[in-house]
């Protein structure tokens, strides 16, 4: 089990050139997939409040509840 990067470098090292090829390559497919998760997670927008106010009975539209909402600001 590696304790820090050191440990990583090291035994890095030990390996043949076309395998630190092989270990860039993965490290940087590591680095895109989880880059892409991070961006999908920042930049989706939810619904899940959609409907929420369907049993209410207000007759407002979004454009109206969105000025009010800046007059409520």
């Amino acid at each position: 089990m590696f304790t820090n990067e050191n440990d990583i470098e090291e035994r890095i090292q030990e390996l043949p050139n076309d395998l630190k090829k092989e270990v860039l390559d993965y490290v940087e497919f590591l680095l895109n997939k989880y880059k892409s998760k991070d961006i999908k997670k920042t930049n989706s927008f939810k619904f899940d409040w959609e409907g929420g106010l369907s049993d209410a009975n207000i007759k407002i539209s979004s454009v109206d509840l969105q000025h009010k909402a800046l007059d409520w600001r």
